[in-house]
């Protein structure tokens, strides 16, 4: 197998903690074949999707983790396995991505995600399609709309809809001081939609992240419990991880969402659950592998490769 990986800069990951690294580890340890791409190495020539890529070695050592060799021009079709992982933000560049990578799956490459899902699943809008799962939500761009919303529900969780890593979220009450020209200014003088979710007090137990592989959850999540001084569960926020497992709510959000993402073409997602309520599906570069594998002792890259082998096979049997 030839597995090709898109993310940002291997040289800036921890690797103690990056999910892409344990997918490349546990593509590696099968004797798959490994190249690094980045989002500018990505091209057309007419009809062709192209890439400079570099052929990559991993090392599960903090010191030295990865070797790469020197690039060369290849059609992505040499490729049996495309791994996007280029983080958020999710712009245009990130959309005309997509469409070479959906060259690629023309020619018989497995892409993870599909590509056209990457585009139709905004990690903050897909969640509407489940109503029964969500918090009181409500998405807008108008300051009025928004400050209702706040004191119908005597606060809220004011997010973008294309940000990750907690970044751009405001916890908004009514006591907030001058409230309606803070709501202006998130949604810089209404000209940018803007989510409203209905404030979960449960967060202080932890935002829950599941991880599903072709649609069935992992049985543990990664409860990021925020520090007391803001209510953001995200690890680059300063929450602390805590294993847990899953509860029966949350297994039925799964059954709810799992399968309808499955059929989607999308093989790795992220559940993000704050208490009973689903609040994020994240499909571009999930986390969490890492810290739920040495909290469980499971190995949650070898189960995703596993189901990327089947999904290529059966491609190929296809072709």
């Amino acid at each position: 197998m030839k597995l090709g990986i898109i993310m940002d800069p291997i040289s800036g990951i921890d690797i103690k903690k990056d999910s892409s690294f344990a997918m490349l580890l546990a593509a590696q340890k099968r004797g798959w074949n490994l190249f690094y791409m980045m989002l500018d190495d990505l091209y057309m020539d007419n009809n062709k999707p192209k890439a400079r890529m570099r052929n990559l070695k991993v090392n599960d050592d903090p010191k030295k983790w990865y070797v790469l060799s020197e690039d060369h021009i290849e059609d992505l079709s040499i490729l049996d396995i495309v791994l996007m992982r280029k983080d958020p933000p999710f712009n245009l560049e990130y959309i005309y991505s997509t469409y070479i990578l959906e060259h690629a799956q023309k020619l018989g490459v497995l892409v993870v995600n599909n590509p056209t899902a990457l585009r139709n699943v905004n990690e903050k809008f897909f969640i509407t399609y489940f109503p029964d799962c969500i918090p009181p939500t409500r998405i807008s761009r108008d300051t009025k709309m928004l400050l209702d919303f706040v004191k119908e529900q005597n606060g809220s969780i004011i997010k973008p809809l294309d940000g990750m890593g907690g970044n751009g979220i405001h916890h908004i009450t009514e006591a907030n001081n001058n409230v309606e020209e803070k709501l202006m200014s998130i949604t810089k003088n209404g000209s940018e939609y803007m989510m409203a979710q209905k404030f979960i007090p449960e967060i202080a137990a932890g935002d829950k992240r599941i991880l599903l592989i072709d649609g069935k959850p992992v049985p543990y999540a990664l409860a990021r419990i925020p520090k007391e001084t803001n209510s953001k569960g995200n690890l680059a926020q300063g929450a602390t991880g805590k294993g847990i497992e899953l509860s029966k709510r949350d297994k039925w959000i799964c059954e709810k969402v799992g399968p309808k993402l499955s059929d989607m073409g999308l093989i790795f997602v992220g559940l993000d659950v704050i208490g009973d309520y689903l609040t994020e599906i994240n499909v571009t570069s999930p986390t969490c592998i890492r810290d739920l594998d040495n909290i469980f002792d499971i190995d949650i890259g070898s189960q995703l490769m596993d189901v990327i082998e089947k999904h290529k096979k059966g491609i190929h049997k296809c072709l």
